[in-house]
This record gives C-alpha cells, structure tokens and sequence, in this order.
C-alpha cells in the first residue's frame, strides 16, 4: 500500500488524494492554511471549454475532463455527504456581428466531430433565456459541455471525502513516503528557485459575489468575463487577470469596473447588490498548461502544479494521471502538461542529469 503525503489542500491536491485514496493508497494531505486557504477558496468556478477548434493534446484532455466530472463530483459528493456545488448547466455567450456569427457556425460544426455528440455547440436566440447577455445580433451560442460549481464548497467537499475514506487532513506534519507538491504560487516559486530558471508565476485575480438568484440557468461569457449562478442563489462575476499587483488578497478600482462591465453586458444584474469582493493569486505554469509529473531534482515527489483558470475543469482527469503515474508507474501525462514544458532549458536535468 502506497504512503503519500500531499503537499497543499487546493483544488488539484485534494483531487489527488482522492482519488489516490479510493485506489487503496495511505494519503496525508498537509495545508498550513486548511482546504481551499489559497487560490482554490474562490467564488467563481467556471468549469468551461476551449472553442472546438484547432484541436491539441490540451484540448482534448480538458474535455475528457469535463466529460469526467459529473461523475467525480457525484462520486465525491456521496462520500462527503456535503454539495459541491456542481451541475452542467451549460454556458451562453453573445454574437456581436456577422463576422461572429460565421466563426460560431463553424465551430458548431467542429463540434459535431470533435465533441462526439457529448455535447453541443448550439446557435440560439437570446430572448430564449431567461438570464442572457446583451446581443446585438439577438443570438447567442450555447454550449452543453460548461458546468460550474462553487469552489470553496467543492474544496470542502473533497476534504470532507478525503477524511471519510481514512485521509488525514493536517495543517503541520513529517514528510512521508511519496511526495505531491500542490502548493500553487509558493510551489512554482519553490521549484523555480531550486531549478535558477522561472517555471511560472502568480496572477491576481479579483472577483464578486452578486445577490441575484437563477441558480439554475446557464452561465455567460461576455465581455471576456464569467458570470455563473450558483446554487445557493448568488451570482459570482470574474476575474480580472493581473501581472503587476501590490496587496494580493486586497481588492480596488479594477474590481469596480469588472463590475460596471458586467451589470452593462448582463442588463438584469443592473442592480443586483454585491455580497463580497474577492482576491487572490493564482498558479500559472510556464507553458500555460497545468504542470505534472515527477520533479526533476527531488526523487520521489511529484509535481501538481499550474492550474490558473481552469483547475476546476481540469481537476477529475489530473487527479486520475497522477494516481497512474504515483501507484502504477503509469504516464498518461500529455505533451505539453509535463514538468520539462515549463522548463525547456531543464529538458537535459528532466532525464536525470541532476
């Protein structure tokens, strides 16, 4: 029986040791700031697609991924006896203009091949929804592949889960056995170090909380932002994507216009109250990708890293590569998720130089 001790209690972590547990391994899961402390104790989860098309190894994983977690966070929610949150209620987005409208019914087609009859890519008309975006063409697409859930509800699930199947939960402990490095922002800055060359870095994210009720309809994308009904009758809008920040947990001005922008492309949260302001810093791997595999200077850790925008999504089929990879000896790490992508000059101390 395999010992691992999982280092950090986001989101990628505890799917890690979840899923690790459910296959028979002894798992210690150590946050000094408890389940979902960091990035992953959000408010927005938007578990959304890439554009179906030009299709990559990424692609491909996020949608066997997406496909996969209706039944992980059922799976999870059963165990724990709590709610994640979840539930595939598909995503709305405007069309501006005809040149939109073209490259929508383009990718409706792509997804006919690539989604596999999974999950649609539809052309809709707007006034159909009761909770739409602002369209000046008066459609918009709707996809069935988005869910959502509630990231602080999932972390708290997963830990629940992980506690009922013999996991502890600890805040402080010894290193045991097999290590998983899930640390987010303090992880990439960890390794970067101890490699002398960047493997990623922090990006601050701001979002909020709207008191308006439709927990059951589709999340929007307009506008390049999330607007997602939760289940428990708010409304989460984000984010902001920011590079240079001081006052990484503060939010200002820019969490001010998000909202403006928002209540202007989604007209009937025009005078939905705010409930909380959100900020936080998330992990993003060199390579853009999530960032996996066994690290290149430490023997027996891994590496669980890079989540960024779409941890939430990308959560059910890591945490399942990464049981492959720790009990098994198994590599179903795609190209462009391993650890080397986001160290190109490391490739030669990757295949054991250092």
């Amino acid at each position: 029986m395999a010992e691992i001790t999982i280092k950090g209690a986001g989101i990628l972590g505890l799917s890690i040791a979840f899923v690790c547990l459910r296959r028979g391994a002894t798992v210690e899961v150590v946050d000094p700031t408890g389940p979902g402390g960091g990035a992953s104790g959000g408010i927005v989860g938007a578990l959304a697609p890439h554009v179906p098309e030009n299709w990559n190894p990424k692609k491909a994983f996020q949608l066997d991924s997406l496909l996969l977690a209706e039944s992980f966070w059922r799976e999870v929610e059963e165990v724990a006896g709590i709610s994640s949150g979840y539930a595939r209620t598909g995503r709305v987005q405007p069309i501006e203009d005809d040149a939109a409208l073209r490259l929508a019914r383009r990718r409706s087609e792509a997804a006919l091949s690539l989604w596999k009859g999974r999950a649609e890519w539809r052309i809709e008309t707007a006034s159909d929804f009761e909770f739409a975006p602002r369209s000046p063409t008066g459609l918009v697409v709707h996809d069935t592949l988005s869910a959502r859930l509630h990231p602080r509800q999932a972390c708290a699930a997963l830990a629940r889960a992980v506690t009922a199947l013999g996991g502890r939960m600890t805040q402080e402990a010894q290193v045991r056995g097999l290590v998983v490095d899930a640390t987010g922002v303090s992880g990439l800055k960890d390794l970067s170090s101890l490699l002398g060359v960047s493997v990623g870095t922090g990006i601050k994210g701001q979002a909020a909380l709207l008191a308006y009720d439709v927990n059951h309809a589709p999340q929007i994308f307009a506008d390049t932002l999330h607007v997602i009904p939760h289940a428990d009758g708010t409304t989460a809008i984000g984010s902001t994507s920011e590079r240079q920040y001081t006052g990484p947990d503060q939010t200002d001005t820019q969490l001010d216009g998000l909202i403006e922008r928002v209540r202007r492309a989604v007209p009937c949260l025009a005078t939905a109250p705010v409930l909380e302001r959100w900020a936080g810093v998330r992990p993003r791997a060199r390579s853009r990708a999530p960032m996996l595999g066994p690290c290149p200077v430490r023997p027996n850790h891994f590496i669980a890293n890079g989540g960024f925008k779409i941890g939430f999504g990308m959560a059910p089929k890591i945490a399942e590569v990464m049981a492959d990879l720790i009990l098994d000896g198994q590599d179903n790490i795609p190209i462009g998720f391993r650890v080397e992508d986001s160290v190109p000059v490391m490739t030669e101390c990757s295949r054991g130089s250092v």
